[in-house]
C-alpha cells in the first residue's frame, strides 16, 4: 500500500526505497528481501491490480453470451476499479508500460498479460458470434478497444490532478466506448 501510494503521488523515479520502507513502517532490507527492490515492488503492485481485474473478466468470459456485451461490461469493471482506487488507476495508466532500466525495456506484469489474454478470448468469441468483424485480427481490435478506454480514463485522471473540469463522466465514457465498439461490428 505504501509503495502504491508513493509511486502514484510522487512517481516511480522520485520514490526511494527508503521512503517506501519508512511509510510502511518497515526497513529497506525487508522491502529488498521480499521484492528485490522498488522495481519488484511495482511489478507486485501491477500483478495484484491486474489479477483482480482479470478475475472479474474471467467471470465475464464464463457468463457472457456475446463477446461485444462482455467487452462493454469490462469497461464498466475498469471504471469501477479506477474510481475506487485512484492510485492504482494512475499507476496502470501512467506507469504501467513505461520503459525502465538501462535496457529501456517495457516490462509487462503477469496480471496484465492474463488480462489481455482474456480480452482476446472475448474478442474471438465476438468474432464467432458475429458481434465483431472477422476481417481485423483480434489483437488489433483489442489494442483499439483498450487504447480507447485507457485514453478516456487517462484524460479524466489528468484533468483531476491538474484541477481542470472532467472531460466526461462515467456515462459519457461508456457511451463513447460503446459507439467505438459498435463500429467494430461486421459491416452490414
Amino acid at each position: 500500500m505504501a509503495g502504491k501510494t508513493l509511486f502514484s503521488r510522487s512517481g516511480y523515479e522520485s520514490t526511494s526505497t527508503a521512503a517506501i520502507a519508512r511509510e510502511a513502517g518497515s526497513s529497506e532490507s525487508q522491502l529488498i528481501r521480499y521484492f528485490g527492490g522498488k522495481a519488484g515492488l511495482l511489478e507486485a503492485i501491477f500483478n495484484d491490480g491486474w489479477t483482480a481485474l482479470a478475475d472479474a473478466v474471467t467471470r465475464e468470459v464464463a457468463e457472457s453470451r456475446h463477446g461485444r456485451d462482455a467487452i462493454l461490461r469490462i469497461l464498466g469493471l475498469m471504471i469501477d476499479a479506477f474510481t475506487h482506487d485512484h492510485d492504482i488507476a494512475f499507476l496502470f495508466l501512467f506507469e504501467g508500460r513505461r520503459m525502465r532500466g538501462a535496457t529501456h525495456e517495457v516490462v509487462l506484469s503477469k496480471g496484465y498479460v492474463t488480462f489481455m489474454e482474456l480480452v482476446l478470448q472475448l474478442i474471438h468469441k465476438g468474432q464467432e458470434d458475429g458481434s465483431f468483424r472477422k476481417d481485423a485480427p483480434a489483437p488489433v481490435l483489442a489494442s483499439a478497444m483498450l487504447g480507447c478506454a485507457e485514453g478516456m480514463l487517462r484524460e479524466r485522471i489528468l484533468a483531476e490532478r491538474q484541477g481542470r473540469p472532467q472531460p466526461g463522466d462515467d456515462g459519457e465514457v461508456r457511451k463513447v466506448f460503446a459507439a467505438m465498439v459498435n463500429g467494430l461490428a461486421p459491416e452490414a
